[in-house]
């Protein structure tokens, strides 16, 4: 009976020790969890940062977009001013001509 017992304890003696390996291998998974959730979070962040950078970057294409019609605007100005330039100029000459030509009408009356 004696040897019964022993052999008993030594069975519940194993089990603990299976018990506590266990348990040991449950906190290492349960660490393991936690170790995965904050990797998730992590990636979730670097996610949510990468919209940010990329709202930024369409808004900075926007502005580079505004600019560059601001630029074609200022152009169109430039080229309006040229021929408003040109026209007047013509009508200066057309002036210039009409006085001449006055002028020589007058001599030759005179």
């Amino acid at each position: 009976m004696a040897i019964y017992g022993i052999i008993n304890a030594i069975k519940g003696i194993i089990n603990s020790i299976n018990g506590i390996v266990n348990a040991i291998y449950g906190i290492l998974k349960a660490i393991n969890a936690i170790y995965g959730i904050v990797k998730a979070t992590n990636d979730i962040n670097n996610a949510i940062y990468g919209n940010f950078k990329a709202i930024k970057d369409i808004k900075n294409a926007m502005n580079g977009f505004f600019k560059a019609i601001n630029v074609i605007y200022s152009l169109t100005n430039f080229i309006n001013g040229m021929f408003n330039g040109i026209y007047s100029l013509k009508n200066s000459i057309n002036g210039i001509v009409i006085v001449i030509f006055g002028l020589n009408i007058f001599s030759k009356n005179a």
